[in-house]
């Protein structure tokens, strides 16, 4: 396949004489880095390296943002919505005028495969890093590549990709393919406009679904209807060209293991390089999220090449001199909820620690602690990128660093990681598409029980944090270990006892607690006693208990926010909250019962039901927009709409009541 598709870049052209303006390098010069976020800054990072300014645009949303800060300029562009922001594309030009940069990198996303954007540079006189606009149109668009792959004997999958859009020729095509079917919007990736139709009966409803996100996405509701392939690995070739007639490539990339159609895990070279029977899917005409794990095998800065090649020289290296050695993965990691169907979620990283980076691990990130994980983007916090001498070494590696990658403050998914990492058919490289929903059960445990021992740890953790922040303790007893003399705890001789009440998960958990004068503890948990002892001390920027459990001795990060006891082991992490009384909660069940909340901060995109209706459980009520993807709220009963509190186009918050339903009571009336 790598040889046919070689083959093809060099009869097509796809990526030869790039670009028609020549700039020198040694020559100092400006590039405008279109995006935000992570993307801006690992192009920022290339550009420092090589002494090249670097400029950033930003929104109203990101004024505090981590690219802004590190570029050596930044302006801003508008509002939140990246359509009046990251998307306009006449205000990053008159940027670019004004900041005489001599050069646009559009990252990946946003206007990355814009053939408009690609024209607009041109007539401007701005070098657009990356292909001209005619291999943007022919290979971003799904549907011209397929035509252009099938003519060139690259095998394709079954399907219909021509002009006639109306749902009655869509409809015709899915029936002719044979069910179940994919439907795809013909611009742009990542998941955006993708739905399954697995019966004719939902074949239309899942084609208008997909119509309004490829609209909101990328402005162009066309879509192409395929065959759905079950279990079908997803492997990319990363390849290279520059305006000389040269192309290469780099090995390819197995991103097999994906949710909602996006990618999680990546890893390079591919599990299973002896079968590499794929079919063509589409090509991406710009720098891809997961070009990392390709850099750590080769040994090479694929944006240098980018900034290189868009000044006129050659690529670095021909094929025979690029070597593959060792084995990448790439965990992404998001604002997400994984129990909840991977909810995505916003909100601020409170406390955020990573592994340390070196030569064989690499954080790509545009967040720090402290900042805000935004409603108006995509959730994704960052890239963990490791490197070994072989798959088995790299994946030990890379849960190591996913254990040392702590974030309080939102939902995220590195326990997900975690366990998705560590099941033995991924460990064994059998990944396919269909990875998740296949191994759900394992992938997603029933949550147990916290050990006891863990639960005498959290309360050890608080009693001495309390310790550290009063002196009331010290003040009023001679004993500066005991923290009681401030309590409500009772003097029984030399021993002080007090009850705590921690919550492990919704359960209450008692913890009686007895000090001894030498600076130990006694608890006990129900029938169970342990005897307990530690310290709190600091390690860098972190708080760290020190605790010794029946003799057992461990060493765990210690973060107390927000009435919850974060502990982080190096097996693990628990979270222990403390009870807080019911009238103070932010969200009431009662309320959670009425009708229907929203999941999170989002637009009303579409409503389906009106006062009156009767609905069954399960029943669309309305699409909300959020975190760049589409959401359908449903009905969590049986019964009649009350109220419907948001109009199309309304801004809901998180929890807030979208429709609510007649009181059974006075529907029974």
């Amino acid at each position: 396949v790598a040889q046919k598709l070689e083959g093809f870049f060099h009869k097509y052209c796809i990526f030869v004489k790039v670009f028609e303006h020549v700039f020198l390098l040694e020559v100092a010069y400006c590039i405008l880095i279109a995006n935000r976020g992570e993307i801006a800054c690992r192009v920022m990072r290339t550009a420092k390296k090589m002494g090249v300014k670097s400029v950033a645009v930003y929104s109203e949303a990101d004024r505090n943002s981590m690219h802004v800060a590190m570029a050596d300029e930044a302006y801003c562009i508008g509002p939140a919505p990246s359509q009046q922001s990251y998307l306009a594309m006449e205000k990053i030009m008159q940027v670019a005028k004004v900041s005489a940069a001599q050069a646009i990198h559009p990252g990946y996303g946003f206007l990355s495969e814009n053939t408009e954007f690609a024209e607009l540079c041109k007539q401007e006189g701005i070098i657009f890093i990356g292909p001209p606009s005619s291999a943007i149109r022919d290979m971003g668009i799904k549907s011209t590549s397929k035509a252009i792959m099938s003519a060139a004997g690259v095998p394709v999958v079954e399907g219909y990709h021509g002009e006639d859009q109306s749902d009655e020729c869509l409809k015709e095509h899915a029936k002719r393919i044979g069910y179940p079917v994919m439907i795809k919007a013909v611009r742009g990736g990542g998941g955006k406009g993708m739905r399954i139709a697995h019966s004719e009966k939902e074949f239309l409803d899942q084609l208008e679904s997909a119509r309004r996100e490829a609209k909101k996405s990328f402005n162009d509701d066309a879509v192409l209807i395929e065959k759905f392939v079950d279990n079908p690995r997803h492997v990319e070739v990363q390849v290279f060209g520059d305006q000389h007639g040269n192309a290469v490539y780099l090995f390819e990339r197995d991103c097999s293991v994906q949710r909602r159609h996006q990618k999680i895990i990546e890893e390079a070279p591919g599990v299973s390089r002896n079968v590499l029977g794929v079919h063509s899917e589409k090509m991406n005409t710009r720098l891809q999220v997961e070009h990392p794990v390709t850099e750590m095998i080769t040994g090479t800065d694929l944006v240098e090449w980018q900034l290189r090649v868009a000044a006129g020289e050659k690529i670095p290296l021909m094929q025979e001199d690029i070597v593959l050695q060792g084995h990448a993965f790439e965990a992404r990691i998001y604002a997400e909820d994984p129990n909840n169907n991977f909810m995505p979620g916003a909100g601020p990283l409170l406390h955020l620690t990573t592994p340390p980076p070196d030569s064989f691990t690499r954080i790509e990130t545009g967040v720090r602690q402290g900042d805000e994980v935004s409603v108006h983007y995509d959730p994704m916090i960052a890239k963990l990128v490791v490197w070994a001498e072989d798959r088995q070494a790299a994946l030990r590696k890379l849960r190591y660093s996913l254990h040392q990658y702590n974030i309080v403050g939102l939902s995220t998914n590195i326990d997900f990681l975690l366990s998705l990492s560590g099941h033995p058919q991924f460990e064994a490289g059998n990944v396919h598409t269909n990875f998740i929903p296949q191994h759900h059960d394992e992938l997603f445990p029933t949550k147990k029980a916290t050990p006891h021992e863990v639960m005498c740890q959290a309360a050890l953790g608080l009693i001495l944090k309390e310790k550290m922040l009063t002196d009331a303790f010290r003040d009023q007893s001679d004993d500066k270990f005991s923290p009681f003399a401030s309590s409500t705890g009772r003097r029984i001789n030399i021993c002080y006892t007090r009850k705590l009440s921690l919550l492990d998960g919704e359960n209450i958990v008692d913890v009686a607690v007895s000090y001894n004068q030498e600076g130990s503890y006694k608890m006990q948990i129900q029938d169970e006693t342990f005897l307990i002892s530690g310290e709190i001390f600091n390690e860098g920027d972190s708080v760290y208990l020190r605790s010794s459990v029946n003799g057992t001795v461990c060493k765990s990060k210690l973060v107390i926010l927000d009435n919850t006891i974060y502990l982080f082991f190096p097996e693990g992490s628990a979270q222990i909250g403390l009870p807080v009384p019911k009238y103070l909660s932010a969200v009431s069940s009662v309320g959670m019962q009425s009708g229907a909340v929203a999941p999170m901060t989002g637009t009303v995109e579409k409503v389906f039901v009106k006062a009156g209706d009767k609905v069954k459980i399960g029943d669309p009520l309305m699409v909300m927009i959020a975190m760049k993807m589409e959401h359908t709220i449903r009905a969590p009963k049986a019964g009649v709409i009350k109220k419907v509190n948001f109009q199309e186009g309304a801004q809901a918050n998180r929890h807030a009541p979208l429709v609510e339903f007649v009181d059974e009571e006075a529907e029974s009336k």
